[in-house]
């Protein structure tokens, strides 16, 4: 338990110091959220680096497709509006994402134009 509120207390961290505010792993957003990713922070180098070759990069947008059935795994990711990925719920926690850059209204933009 000490370990998650280590990550926890890291993960807000980090949002403060890009003042982007709140901050939340990949795994915990809900269905339809959309995102800027600020940091990939694996335990494991090998979940890390499969991550970043994913196009799972800081800077990139994210929204949550769909949830495995009752919350499970797995996770469907669509990254820059171009790819989709499916993730692990413990992969996806490793993936710090925030709120995107310019505000309500860029997700409101990411969804017309995807739509």
């Amino acid at each position: 338990m000490n370990e998650r509120n280590e990550q926890e207390r890291q993960a807000f961290d980090l949002g403060r110091a890009v003042g982007l505010g709140f901050t939340q792993p990949l795994g915990l957003m809900r269905r339809g959220a959309v995102g800027r990713i600020l940091a990939v922070k694996g335990g494991d180098g090998d979940v890390e680096r499969g991550l970043l070759e994913m196009g799972l990069v800081e800077g990139a947008c994210v929204e949550v497709l769909h949830h495995g059935f009752l919350g499970q795994d797995p996770l469907a990711v669509r990254i820059n509006q171009s790819m989709t990925v499916a993730l692990r719920r413990c992969e996806a926690n490793a993936v710090l994402v925030g709120p995107l850059l310019d505000g309500g209204a860029g997700a409101v933009a990411y969804r017309a134009h995807h739509a």
